[in-house]
């Protein structure tokens, strides 16, 4: 499966919990049933991801968590903001760049239709 259908199955499955639960929830909820969903529609998803953080020659353990780690090939960051802020958007860039990946989903569940809160976010390298 490629990153463009893995990020279209992503998208369906958010858009179902989003249909389920609504807005006006913590980030966690949305985290968690967004996680089931994607299981049940059998794709791999981790979530809490630790990624390390090379500095200067050095790995720095504590770097960073993503929400979510689908197929190993795209992150998702969950926000239940009232606005996305472009430094959400400049957060997950910079995550996939440490992590070598391209691709990224940033999806805000505080909106009325979350077509509204979905943006991608491509790492160019």
């Amino acid at each position: 499966m490629d990153e463009n259908s893995i990020t279209d199955e992503i998208i369906g499955a958010a858009i179902e919990v989003h249909r389920h639960l609504g807005p006006g929830l913590l980030e966690s909820v949305y985290r968690d049933c967004l996680w089931h969903e994607l299981g049940l529609r059998g794709l791999a998803a981790e979530k809490e991801v630790a990624f390390p953080v090379r500095y200067k020659e050095k790995e720095i353990s504590s770097g960073y968590r993503v929400d979510l780690l689908v197929q190993r090939s795209v992150i998702v960051e969950l926000k239940a903001v009232e606005t996305l802020l472009p430094i959400f958007t400049s957060q997950l860039l910079s995550y996939l760049r440490m992590s070598g990946l391209k691709l990224g989903l940033l999806i805000n569940f505080n909106v009325a239709q979350l077509k509204d809160g979905v943006r991608r976010v491509v790492n160019n390298f």
